[in-house]
């Protein structure tokens, strides 16, 4: 008699500890799914194209448009690099592309920002970030001004 209360007791406590197992692994898994982006997910070169207003910056009307064209390294720890090509108010900043760095983060929700220092600027770019696309593409808007780009991972 004893014999089968503990059988059923082994059976019961098998049963429980495989619900739980299972419970367990959902939950680890829907916390991966949560935290799905990181700093790393933004590793190599991507393409950009950034367009809009710059608004209130000295030494330029009050107004000025603004495009800029340059490919991104994102070094997946934080550290960006990148070349631009700049226009602003249909004169180019410099004659060829130069160079520009700077720092980012990524939050689990995908969003980010970033800073960057570039001599077409007396101040340091600050930039909101969205990925998207598992992170082949993302978008940015600059702080303090009317402008945007998209960056697209180079295959």
């Amino acid at each position: 008699m004893q014999t089968k209360s503990i059988s059923r007791i082994l059976v019961i406590a098998a049963r429980v500890m495989v619900v739980c197992g299972l419970l367990f692994a959902v939950s680890v898994a829907r916390a991966n799914d949560d935290d799905k982006c990181t700093d790393g997910i933004l590793r190599g070169d991507y393409g950009f194209a950034a367009e809009g207003v710059l608004l209130g910056t000295p030494g330029l009307p009050a107004q000025a448009q603004f495009r800029s064209v340059g490919v991104a390294h994102f070094n997946g720890r934080g550290g960006l690099t990148w070349v631009e090509h700049t226009v602003i108010n249909g004169v180019p900043a410099n004659a060829d592309f130069i160079l520009a760095a700077g720092t980012y983060s990524v939050n689990a929700n995908c969003t980010g920002s970033a800073v960057v220092t570039t001599p077409n600027s007396p101040v340091p770019l600050r930039l909101s970030l969205v990925i998207v696309k598992d992170g082949k593409e993302f978008r940015t808007i600059l702080d303090a001004s009317s402008v945007g780009a998209v960056y697209s991972k180079i295959e």
